[in-house]
């Protein structure tokens, strides 16, 4: 009789069966359309563990999957881990050559202020309506590390949400892009910038941790990792070391952060009303980000002669470099000569030290 008790397949509920699907069309996404494979797969796999009966898998103080996300969620050391290695992939010489383009990262962030707003309007608390608005700055990890001080609950759907619409970026940017633009304004060509030193790349990460963490010391643990990532990349003295933080450390890390993540997802956290609200704000607090930064642009060329072609404005969500690739592709189809990639590089990488300010100010308001 004890051995039947123990059988999982008796205590399936439909709302088990209802994450399932939800677990296997993020599977599918990631295999089938290759919308964020290296986070939605784990994510997904997550989602169907958890909500497997009587695994144990994320029991409190016991469960293994549990463990991930304690010690690596909770307690903050996967998130700026990843941004160890996203700093060691970044190059700061597009936004050093033509530092006027860190205006453009700073607005695409309008969004995500905007939905913190909207969120208290539908009657979410000030700390959830932070953890929705950031996914407006369409970066997964800082999502992630906001939600799990913030509004735990919410943690499972906001980086869903995040990563979907990460993935999403050629799908949900070029309508945006040609509703808010003429094709004259797609055709702008910008001048050549100029060449960046190595040095001037050296002292960009030291400089900018020095008065961005003095600033809002609350964003250190990501902002940090980023700039010490970078000047491993920068300093050319430890090819090891920005090798295990570009491949090694930073797939290992995505592999407990996506399961711990979609572990989350229980049925019971996740079949509720406010996802659905969350989703919908998380994507207008991205389409909202990408005209902040397509407006910022239009607005800029009033007042100079040296003219930004406004697409790259729409690059200054934080979705590297895929915001960059699609600004460059939009342009691409006006002028096929006219190449946009390295000048949206500059708003693109903007962008990522523009969420993580934000969502450094919601910790200090709010945690």
């Amino acid at each position: 009789m004890a051995f039947f008790e123990q059988l999982g397949i008796l205590a399936v509920t439909p709302g088990m069966v209802v994450m399932w699907l939800v677990a296997l069309t993020l599977i599918y996404l990631a295999i089938g359309r290759e919308y964020e494979p290296l986070l939605l797969l784990p994510i997904g796999f997550g989602v169907l563990v958890a909500n497997l009966p009587l695994t144990g898998l994320m029991t409190p103080g016991e469960g293994l999957i549990w463990r991930f996300y304690h010690y690596g969620v909770e307690w903050e050391v996967i998130p700026p881990l990843i941004f160890l290695g996203l700093g060691a992939h970044t190059d700061f010489g597009p936004l050093l050559s033509q530092p006027r383009l860190i205006f453009l990262g700073a607005a695409a962030q309008g969004g995500v202020y905007a939905t913190f707003f909207a969120a208290q309007a539908f009657g979410f608390t000030l700390q959830e309506s932070a953890t929705i608005g950031i996914i407006g700055g369409a970066d997964g990890p800082t999502t992630i590390f906001l939600a799990a001080q913030l509004a735990p609950h919410l943690l499972g759907a906001c980086a869903v949400a995040a990563y979907s619409y990460m993935a999403l970026v050629p799908i949900i940017q070029p309508p945006i892009m040609r509703l808010l633009t003429t094709e004259q304004e797609r055709k702008i060509r910008m001048k050549k910038a100029r060449k960046v030193t190595a040095r001037e790349k050296l002292w960009f990460p030291v400089t900018a941790t020095i008065v961005i963490l003095l600033l809002v010391p609350a964003s250190a643990p990501l902002m940090a990792m980023f700039m010490l990532g970078n000047l491993f990349r920068e300093s050319k003295v430890v090819e090891r070391l920005t090798d295990t933080a570009q491949n090694a450390l930073m797939n290992i890390t995505t592999i407990f952060l996506g399961v711990a993540v979609g572990a989350t997802m229980s049925a019971d956290a996740f079949l509720r009303g406010d996802v659905i609200f969350i989703f919908g704000l998380g994507l207008a607090a991205f389409c909202v980000s990408t005209a902040c930064g397509l407006l910022l642009a239009k607005l800029m060329n009033l007042f100079t002669n040296d003219k930004i072609n406004p697409l790259v404005g729409a690059a200054g969500v934080s979705a590297v470099p895929m915001a960059a690739r699609v600004a460059h592709k939009v342009g691409a189809e006006a002028d096929k000569k006219n190449y946009l990639l390295m000048f949206a590089m500059g708003p693109n990488v903007s962008g990522v030290i523009g969420t993580v300010v934000a969502a450094g100010i919601f910790l200090t308001m709010l945690g």
